[in-house]
């Protein structure tokens, strides 16, 4: 399949999706671009927004089979996976196949199941198999796990454990829709349609399940330049040396970005990766994945804010970037004391006598406070006393222990980031 056709198809499912999921067409992009990507998809957002309803009509236009799960307290690992059982009959164990065989699995409040029921879908989820009784089981393909879940409610549900969110390629919030969408819901409840019942809908299925696989192969035909590996690197870099992060993205979330970057090239209609596509589902991908440090949380830092301030604090290939090896004809670069190329000084440059004496340190504020997080900077509360008149010629009086070499260096977003420059 040519990815001219990739994206034409991409469209055409949007197109008949979007006739009974309304308004959350970034929603639809997001789940359609991770299926691509061959990666699972965690649904969060307050009941009634249609999380259920984008699954059930996304089985039915890619024409895969499709199961669901309405996990419970009680629901046990054999309930997903399957158990072995003895027939009489035949006097002999047979497997019985649970309903993770499928093509596409809706995981229903994934977080009111126990750890125990939760853990049973993580093979399922990494290595698309089963094992029951030490057999292994493969599940058929393609296959998705779409799991949902409630923000709001905390009784009776256990929060998910990093190692399983880190199996979610995307993590995606759906808001309540804004008063023109819910306007256009009551006009189609009104016309006749019912949630429950899609036969009279009349959706139509775009694609098969060996057309949406050869969707899946074209995808990795696109190109991806070193330079766009390296600046997923240095993204996923940033965000372990961020100062509000205790724990930064895994290398699963480096390659998560790379195969969704593809996705979206081959759905814009291009064969080669660029830096925007990379960065287009850079939340999605990451907000799941960072933990935060207890004083941003105390401060009130979101996870988004600081995938935000990465995106921006990372420098584009391309953009502003110096190259390392002199031109034709220039001069030839000398290393410094520091280690860094410069350029020799032209004749007749004279260094400074001697160095500027070193002014006492004043204390640094807090990590997350005003004067790190968007906000103007406030005077220490102590610190060496400064004269109060300054010699003529002079720049006026700073607060105390507020000098330029005290301060820590400034930030271009509204988070600093541990560990020097990105």
């Amino acid at each position: 399949m040519q990815l001219s056709q990739v994206s034409q198809l991409f469209e055409r499912i949007e197109t008949e999706i979007s006739r009974v999921f309304v308004g959350q067409d970034e929603v639809l992009n997001a789940v359609l671009v991770a299926m691509l990507a061959r990666g699972h998809v965690l649904l969060e957002g307050v009941p009634g927004v249609g999380k259920t309803l984008l699954v059930r009509t996304l089985g039915r236009v890619l024409g895969c089979h499709f199961r669901r799960v309405q996990f419970t307290p009680d629901l046990m690992p054999s309930d997903v996976t399957g158990s072995t059982l003895y027939n009489s009959q035949k006097g002999t164990f047979e497997f019985k196949h649970g309903p993770v065989f499928t093509h596409l699995l809706l995981a229903d409040e994934v977080n009111r199941a126990p750890a125990k029921t939760q853990s049973a879908m993580l093979e399922s989820m990494s290595e698309r198999s089963v094992t029951v009784d030490g057999v292994t089981h493969p599940l058929p393909d393609p296959y998705f796990v779409l799991a949902t879940q409630n923000p709001l409610e905390s009784a009776g549900t256990y929060a998910l454990p990093e190692a399983q969110l880190d199996r979610f390629l995307f993590k995606l919030l759906i808001e309540h829709p804004s008063q023109a969408v819910e306007e256009q819901l009551l006009r189609n409840v009104r016309d006749g349609f019912d949630a429950a019942d899609l036969d009279a809908a009349n959706l139509q299925p775009v694609v098969t399940v060996d057309h949406f696989r050869a969707m899946q192969a074209a995808v990795e035909s696109v190109q991806l330049d070193d330079k766009i590996i390296s600046y997923i690197a240095q993204l996923i870099g940033h965000t372990r040396r961020h100062r509000a992060v205790q724990i930064g993205a895994s290398p699963r979330a480096a390659i998560a970005l790379l195969k969704t970057a593809r996705v979206e090239a081959a759905v814009q209609g291009r064969d080669f990766v660029i830096p925007d596509d990379v960065k287009s589902h850079g939340k999605a991908v990451l907000r799941h994945r960072l933990i935060l440090q207890p004083d941003a949380e105390i401060e009130g830092v979101t996870t988004d804010e600081v995938i935000d301030a990465v995106l921006r604090e990372t420098q584009v290939p391309g953009m502003g970037e110096r190259s390392q090896a002199p031109l034709p004809g220039s001069p030839s670069r000398t290393p410094t004391l520091a280690g860094h190329p410069s350029v020799p000084p032209p004749a007749g440059h004279r260094p400074p006598a001697t160095p500027p004496p070193a002014r006492p340190e004043g204390p640094r504020p807090p990590p997350w406070s005003n004067a790190q997080v968007g906000g103007a900077v406030r005077p220490a509360p102590s610190g060496p006393a400064r004269p109060a008149a300054a010699p003529a010629g002079s720049s006026p009086a700073r607060p105390a222990g507020m000098d330029p070499e005290t301060l820590p260096p400034p930030t271009r977003g509204p988070f600093g980031n541990r560990g020097g420059q990105s």
